[in-house]
């Protein structure tokens, strides 16, 4: 039963269904509309899954062309992997912080001003995961970790859609959705930076292009172009012989380049439209749950959610940000530290993400220097948690987002003092969001205004 419920909690489509199901029936719809809102929201995610399957399948094979032409050797950052490799000793624990972290979710949005229900599912599972692992590292166990780490969870699933609402507002140009994904300490210095460096940037979007060059202004062109002359450039590097043996199964070399680098960009299309659809339903759905249940409160959505406002955006932040782990690598070899290896899959999803930011606030050079940094950020906080991981942080393999290791990093430090510092330092922040209950500003957030 518990791993019944640990998948459905952790399938986005399948949660998601649920809450259009239940905003819906507490509106008091059709039953024809509830049937309608709720198969066309779970299509809308099965859509967006099968982008990003599309996507990491293209973008996978990145990695392994970069390890062999370029002779790359460390630690390679993916959640999925380390989720795997811990779930046989904490799989039982991370079920149950992440189910009663959710409950802990909508008990902080119904009496704190943060009103953010976090929606994205295999985020909440990996980042479950991780406080379980810290937890017990600092020596808890048993009621006292799942209970700890459910309120742990629960106070960062309100807290970073708060820190990304400011940007989403200007990046959707309204208030009714929230951002839910863990990289979001890495979006807003990209947003931030944006706005230092972009000042009179035209967008990424907005391309003057002589006549014969227009159709670069479809997304879709311009990322297969782009991407199929990466793949080259990687294929060349990692020899013919290596990429028919072990990636093409046969093809020739460049053949598949140039079929991955257009796949890569089918991807891309593909989530574009899933998310279009998922917008067009969950938004109206949601006030049912806004008006019944957690007052004014905002579905917290996966970070494709923000793909359709600046596709070239995606693109340009992906590779900005990769550059950045290239570049902090190159430092943590200078320094003769543990390499922290650019994996493909977080530098897209954060870097695109990153990039969208960006150019909310700074333009075309916002998006490149904020998704830079967000690259340079995932590579050193992803370093700085390795030591609170315990036997986990000796793997090859760690989370690969920031607000994980921002998240490890403030419970490891903590745990290193001992276990009355994790209770207090988590009873204070627990204080603190409930507390905002009773001032008088309408809004704890920061403004646009204020950034």
């Amino acid at each position: 039963m518990l791993h019944f419920i640990t998948d459905i909690l952790s399938t986005p489509a399948i949660l998601i269904g649920l809450v259009a199901l239940l905003g819906l029936a507490i509106q008091k719809k059709s039953s024809s509309d509830v049937i309608k809102g709720t198969i066309k929201t779970i299509l809308g995610f099965i859509v967006i899954g099968g982008g990003a399957g599309i996507l990491v399948n293209a973008v996978t094979p990145m990695g392994v062309l970069m390890e062999q032409g370029f002779q790359l050797r460390g630690v390679i950052p993916n959640n999925e992997a380390i989720y795997a490799t811990a779930m046989a000793k904490f799989g039982a624990s991370t079920s149950l912080i992440m189910a009663f972290g959710m409950v802990a979710n909508i008990f902080f949005a119904r009496f704190s001003k943060f009103k953010y229900i976090f929606l994205t599912g295999h985020h909440t599972l990996y980042m479950a995961c991780m406080i379980a692992i810290i937890l017990n590292v600092a020596g808890f166990e048993g009621p006292s970790l799942v209970i700890l780490g459910s309120i742990t969870l629960g106070l960062i699933m309100v807290l970073f859609p708060a820190m990304a609402q400011p940007f989403m507002r200007k990046i959707t140009g309204s208030d009714d959705v929230a951002f839910g994904h863990f990289s979001t300490v890495g979006y807003a210095a990209s947003a931030l930076v944006g706005k230092m460096v972009g000042k009179g940037s035209k967008s990424t979007e907005e391309m003057n292009l002589p006549k014969n060059l227009v159709f670069l202004r479809d997304s879709s062109i311009s990322i297969s172009l782009t991407m199929g002359i990466i793949y080259l450039i990687l294929v060349l590097a990692a020899g013919s012989d290596f990429v028919t043996e072990n990636l093409s199964n046969g093809q020739n070399p460049i053949v598949y380049a140039i079929l991955t680098a257009i796949g890569f960009a089918a991807g891309v299309f593909v989530i574009l439209q899933g998310v279009r659809l998922v917008l067009a339903e969950i938004v109206p759905a949601f006030s049912g749950i806004s008006e019944k249940l957690v007052p004014n409160s905002k579905p917290a959505l996966d970070c494709p959610i923000v793909f359709p406002y600046a596709p070239n955006a995606v693109l340009i932040g992906f590779l900005a940000s990769f550059v950045g782990g290239l570049i902090s690598m190159a430092i943590m070899g200078g320094l003769q530290l543990t390499l922290i290896l650019p994996g493909v899959v977080p530098h897209f999803f954060t870097g695109a993400t990153a990039g969208v930011f960006g150019n909310a606030t700074g333009g075309r050079r916002g998006a490149i220097a904020g998704a830079f940094i967000n690259g340079v950020i995932i590579s050193f906080l992803t370093l700085w948690l390795l030591p609170v991981l315990g036997d986990f942080g000796f793997a090859n393999t760690t989370f690969s987002d920031s607000d994980f290791a921002v998240t490890g990093i403030f419970l490891g430090y903590l745990a290193m003092i001992g276990k009355e510092a994790v209770i207090a330092g988590i009873a204070i922040v627990a204080a603190l969001v409930l507390a905002t209950n009773f001032t008088k500003s309408k809004e704890p957030e920061i403004t646009q205004d204020n950034i």
